[in-house]
Parts: structure tokens; C-alpha cells; sequence
């Protein structure tokens, strides 16, 4: 177990924001992780306690005055084998990407199209993460956890867990209750690929390539070169990623903005609503590459979802960046965005802003 007081936390949030924690401990076994909550409830009840993966959905706006927990809990193991099915548990603290590359190397399919999604995996059970037509809740079989309020551990089927789009129990009625420690998830020996997302087939012509000769790392390698393109570099530019999720509309909603935006994107969610992009309700507000002023806070210029650190931003920058995107879209569409990154303040007491 690693303990560091006064810690620079620059590195574990993507965003580059340089703030500190009071103390922060990373624990590399689930009894080190027992002996971190110990120490917190013996010395620091009082301060509010935050648990960490890899900081890539993470904005913090001031200094965190408590203690920060951080995983390093690695390595997986195959736990089953169903039929074609292969269960592999998974420490919470490996880096989610180089499980998805690991796993295809040993012929365990179904992670392809999640592929440069950056994070640890327990981070992956909470956010439920997706792109490109998957969503990595659908391939959960179980969760695994530790109360940070008295060290118990518990086990969730993945059907227990609530997961819908960007959504969790680990992100409502449990949020802030739970280390996650080990995610086990059921994939598969046959390769079955996912091409609906249309800028998949389209960067799969670009590449050259069929069905016929689609492989599963040939598939990591087109998600791959897509996020490339799209998405800026953590380690080049500060950002965590989209940061604001679609909103899902009414069909009378929909209906009605089409009438007045012929060109309004939306795609259907069951019988009566509609996910619209978020990035081009950005852009139709004017946002696309633009800054405040002369705050290093910044719309990158290809994808709008993301707002980015173009160098000494602080994250009230950012903040009053989203919230100057979420009034002018309300005002325009009259949609409320919500944001995706985990906005953590501390004024007092441990406060996780709303939109």
C-alpha cells in the first residue's frame, strides 16, 4: 500500500488539472484496500473520501481536502467456460484497453467496438461505458465491491446493476457506497462483429476491408483509428473524453424541433423517444473550436463533445465553459444537456455538482 500526503493529483485525472489531495493511498490487493478504509475511519472520518480509476472522467475544481483512493488491483483469470462463452474476472485496477487487447489476443470476443476507451476497468462497471454500438454492461456477468463505510464485501449479478446508456447503480442510489474490485465479463470464442455504428463500415471501406475479411484486432484497429481521429490525446491536449451525454427527447419533442431544424439528427430509443447528438447541438450553438475569451477552457475543433485543457486551465475554466454550452443549448433547442465527467468540488463539505 502506498501512502502519499499532500499529493499532486496531475496525474491521475486526464483533464490536467493540477490540484491536490490531503492524502492519497493506492492499495494493490482488496485486504490493502480493507487496511486504507481502516486508517480513513480512524483519522479522517471527518473529511469526505473519494475513490478514483484512471481519471479520465474526473473534473476537479478545487484542492480535494480528504483522503483519495486509487486502485491498482491487476491481472484476470478465466473463472468459466459455458458452451462458447468465457467468463474472465478481471481486477477493478487494469487498465480497461489493455484487457480489450489482451482479451482479443486470446480469442475471447465481444469488447472489439470498446476498444481506446481510456480508464481502469472497475471504472468500466460504473460509467457503463459504450461506443460505436456496444455498451460494455451488456457483457458484465458479475460486480464485485467493497463498502467504504465498513469494509463489507458484496457481489452484483450484472442484471442487479441498472445499467442503461451511461447509467449505473454505482452512479445513483449506490454512488460514492462502493470500491469496485473485480469485474468478471462474459465474452465469447466465436467472433460475432457489431458494424451498425455508421462511421464503422464507413472507416472499414476506407481501410479496405469486407466482412469476409474483417478479424477482430483488424476491428480494434478501425475503432481505434476512428477515436484517433475524432478524439484528442489525453497526453497532448487535457480532456476527459464526451463530455456531455445525448439527451434523450419525447417523439412529440423530436417531432417538433425537426419542424424547425429539417437536418436535426435523432435516433429512435423504443417506441417514443429519441437520442440526439449532443455534438451537434454544440455546434449549432456556434461552440465548435471556440474558447471564453481567453480561457485555455476549449471546444476541441473536430469533435464538440469534448472540452479540452489547451494548457494552465483550472477547473472552474472548464466548468463555466459547460455551463455557457448548457444555456445556450437550453436556449436554442430547449434541451438540457447533462455532462458525463464527474465534476467534484469541495466548499465545506464533498459536493457533486448537477447540471
Amino acid at each position: 500500500m502506498n501512502i502519499y500526503p499532500y499529493c499532486s493529483l496531475l496525474r491521475y485525472n486526464t483533464f490536467g488539472i493540477q490540484v491536490k489531495a490531503d492524502l492519497l493511498v493506492e492499495y494493490e490487493s482488496v485486504g490493502e484496500l480493507k487496511q486504507a478504509l481502516a486508517l480513513y475511519h480512524e483519522r479522517m472520518s471527518e473529511k469526505p473520501l473519494l475513490h478514483i480509476g484512471g481519471g479520465s472522467n474526473l473534473l476537479f475544481i478545487y484542492d480535494f481536502r480528504g483522503m483519495v483512493l486509487h486502485s491498482l488491483v491487476d491481472g484476470y483469470s478465466v473463472i468459466a467456460e459455458e458452451g462458447d462463452d468465457v467468463l474472465v474476472r478481471v481486477g477493478a485496477g487494469m487498465t480497461f484497453d489493455d484487457f480489450v487487447s489482451d482479451s482479443l489476443w486470446r480469442g475471447w470476443f465481444g469488447l472489439e467496438n470498446l476498444s481506446g476507451i481510456p480508464g481502469q476497468v472497475g471504472a468500466s462497471a460504473v460509467q457503463n461505458v459504450g461506443a460505436y454500438g456496444a455498451e460494455v454492461g451488456n457483457l458484465i456477468e458479475t460486480v464485485e465491491g467493497v463498502s467504504l463505510s465498513d469494509g463489507s464485501m458484496h457481489k452484483w449479478r450484472g442484471s442487479e446493476c441498472g445499467y442503461a446508456y451511461r447509467q449505473s447503480i454505482f452512479k445513483q442510489e449506490l454512488a460514492r457506497q462502493y470500491a469496485i474490485t473485480y469485474v468478471t465479463y462474459r465474452l465469447h470464442r466465436t467472433f460475432r462483429p457489431s458494424l451498425e455504428y455508421g462511421g464503422v463500415r464507413q472507416a472499414m471501406e476506407q481501410a479496405a476491408l469486407t466482412e469476409d475479411s474483417l478479424t477482430a484486432m483488424k476491428l480494434r484497429q478501425v475503432i481505434l483509428s476512428i477515436r484517433r481521429h475524432k478524439l484528442p490525446d489525453p497526453a497532448v491536449l487535457g480532456n476527459a473524453g464526451s463530455f456531455f451525454m445525448n439527451p434523450v427527447v419525447t417523439k412529440r419533442k423530436f417531432m417538433s424541433l425537426r419542424s424547425r431544424y429539417p437536418d436535426i439528427p435523432g435516433y429512435m430509443q423504443g417506441a417514443n423517444a429519441y437520442k440526439v447528438p449532443a455534438a451537434w447541438l454544440i455546434e449549432q450553438c456556434g461552440w465548435k473550436g471556440r474558447r471564453l475569451n481567453d480561457s485555455p477552457a476549449a471546444v476541441h475543433d473536430v469533435q464538440p463533445l469534448v472540452l479540452v485543457n489547451r494548457g494552465g486551465a483550472r477547473g472552474s475554466d472548464i466548468l463555466h465553459l459547460c455551463e455557457e454550452i448548457q444555456t445556450d443549448v437550453k436556449k436554442k433547442f430547449g434541451i438540457k444537456l447533462r455532462h458525463e465527467v464527474n465534476i467534484i468540488a469541495y466548499g465545506g463539505e464533498f459536493e457533486e455538482i448537477e447540471p
